[in-house]
């Protein structure tokens, strides 16, 4: 039996592989896609919708928070983890994150255990 299903989305091939390395330590299944419109197509079209979705804010083609609006008019996605990994650490930006419908907000580069706790805390 495989735990939860996390999407991650995110621009940084190396950020990528650690946070998946990272979930998948701790049995979480993961999901990837480079960029918010990959991401979105990905959420949108999931025969199972994911259990979260950990998303970076500043990315090309779409950028989190505009993805995390879209996905929060869909019914699947409405009430579905979403949690912000970003440089970003700035109240303006983390307010704007959280009336777009965030739920946690992580600044990189973090810790392993931070980011485990976190997504964890939000699934159990």
């Amino acid at each position: 039996m495989s735990g939860p299903r996390i999407l991650i989305v995110e621009d940084s091939t190396m950020v990528r592989i650690t946070v998946k390395r990272t979930l998948k330590s701790v049995d979480f299944e993961v999901d990837e896609a480079k960029d918010g419109v990959e991401g979105l197509n990905k959420a949108t079209q999931a025969a199972i919708p994911y259990d979260l979705i950990l998303t970076d804010l500043n990315m090309p083609n779409m950028d989190g928070l505009t993805m995390i609006k879209k996905l929060r008019e869909t019914e699947a996605y409405a009430a579905t983890p979403i949690v912000m990994l970003t440089t970003e650490s700035g109240e303006d930006k983390k307010a704007m994150g959280h009336d777009s419908g965030i739920s946690a907000w992580l600044v990189k580069p973090f810790e392993p255990d931070a980011l485990i706790e976190t997504v964890g805390g939000m699934l159990f």
